[in-house]
């Protein structure tokens, strides 16, 4: 599968560069697409027209818009994940968060409506896992 072989040649990467090229934030949304059901047809249709940088929703699934956000540790000493990213706009009906290990395995996920996800998070600067483990949990490994 093309995931698998992204991921490998992304480790390949850091083994001998230190640094993993920045393959997250696409590897989230796609990840994410198929946990609520999407099929990687579709995913791949949809997604033929879109950009890097499309401002709202990162993919739209029976007329549901999706915004992901997903973080990933490096595995290396004290790298832990703190700090989440947080949407910048209210543009979508339903955020996912991806958490990976250094492996890009998903660890957890948790999924926010925008109007809960808004009331609780619009004042907040800084989000942390710990906030957006308050939301719908979709997975988690260790359950």
């Amino acid at each position: 599968m093309l995931r698998e072989k992204l991921v490998k040649v992304t480790l390949e990467w850091q083994e001998r560069y230190g640094v993993a090229p920045q393959i997250t934030a696409s590897l989230s949304e796609y990840d994410a697409a198929m946990m609520v059901g999407m099929t990687e047809d579709e995913y791949s249709e949809f997604m033929q027209d879109k950009t890097a940088v499309s401002k709202g929703s990162d993919f739209v699934f029976k007329t549901i818009r999706y915004q992901v956000k997903g973080n990933r540790p490096s595995g290396k000493p004290g790298s832990v994940v703190t700090m989440v990213p947080k949407a910048t706009n209210y543009d979508w009906d339903r955020l996912i968060w991806l958490l990976y290990d250094k492996h890009y395995e998903i660890q957890e996920a948790w999924e926010w409506n925008v109007k809960s996800y808004k009331e609780e998070f619009d004042t907040i600067k800084r989000l942390s896992p710990s906030h957006y483990r308050k939301g719908k949990c979709l997975y988690a490994k260790n359950s």
